[in-house]
């Protein structure tokens, strides 16, 4: 939004960059936030091919696994500790978040481990990722990005349902991927505009 802006590029594209630059073989991104969740392929020069989101829908994002917890009494900062404990995830719909709250009373007025329920959820949250990967064709290497990520029991699920190995930037970084690739195409462009010279002064003859 600044006046002296000269390009534009999609969080697809910078979120592309940032990861190819930290795994150069990355093929397939996967970017789950809390609003939205992305899937897209890559080719050999790190542009974005193919892709498609989900974001009609916060059974498919971080939002859900959010409301999940709120729904038990959990913060946000420890649904992480509580997917570590959990060891039965119990089956979740995943259709809506909304209907989600009605699912986890049920379970708990059985007497269903909160940590269960918390593992459930994210299992079907995993499980429409994959969907989504499946949809752009999806190949390795992939590289998963978002703050959802943070969680490494969504980083393991997401290995174990895809059965192949995948990128994550260590720490606070996988969530920061979209700024490294803008920062990496800012930088870019500077170098462009350094090699072109300064622009002709029009005659005025």
């Amino acid at each position: 939004m600044v006046e002296f802006k000269n390009v534009h590029a999609t969080d697809l594209t910078a979120t592309a960059r940032g990861a190819a630059f930290l795994f150069p073989g990355t093929r397939t991104v996967l970017d789950v936030g809390g609003q939205t969740m992305k899937a897209s392929r890559l080719d050999d020069a790190t542009k974005v091919r193919s892709f498609r989101l989900n974001d009609k829908c916060a059974a498919g994002t971080g939002a859900f696994l959010e409301k999940t917890a709120r729904y038990m009494g959990y913060t946000t900062e420890e649904i992480g500790p509580l997917l570590m404990t959990g060891k039965e995830p119990v089956p979740s719909s995943g259709v809506c978040a909304v209907f989600a709250e009605s699912e986890v009373i049920n379970h708990l007025s059985i007497g269903t481990p909160p940590a269960d329920i918390m593992r459930g959820a994210m299992e079907s949250l995993v499980e429409r990722s994959v969907q989504l990967m499946k949809r752009v064709k999806a190949e390795p290497e992939y590289t998963l990005v978002g703050g959802i990520m943070r969680f490494g029991t969504m980083v393991e699920i997401t290995r174990r349902q895809l059965g192949a190995e995948v990128n994550v930037a260590e720490g606070d970084m996988v969530q920061f991927m979209g700024a490294l690739g803008a920062a990496i195409l800012g930088q870019r462009r500077l170098e462009q505009l350094a090699s072109a010279g300064p622009e002709p002064v029009p005659s005025r003859a």
